[in-house]
């Protein structure tokens, strides 16, 4: 199960990312982290930029409401998304 934590109308849980993969998709769960592949490389933002885009799009939000809080350079990373909540995720446990 995903771990995640809800605060102020913000949900925050970590993921874990696999640039280039052959195509990109949410794949799982991995350690309590959200598991996501991405075909950009992690060179110049693409891979960050692309897990952005991924997230708002699955999540049903803007890519402004979708922000990596640590973990820039990492394949692990924490994540906050503004305006959902746990009701949205059937699939998450807190932590």
């Amino acid at each position: 199960m995903i771990q995640f934590i809800e605060r102020d109308g913000n949900l925050i849980f970590n993921v874990r990312v696999v640039p280039k993969s052959s195509k990109s998709a949410i794949v799982g769960e991995l350690g309590g982290a959200l598991k996501v592949k991405l075909q950009s490389p992690p060179v110049a933002g693409a891979a960050n930029a692309e897990l952005i885009r991924i997230l708002a799009k699955h999540f049903g939000v803007a890519k402004s409401a979708v922000e990596i809080l640590k973990g820039q350079t990492s394949k692990t990373k924490q994540m906050k998304i503004s305006g959902i909540t746990a009701a949205n995720l059937p699939d998450v446990k807190s932590a």
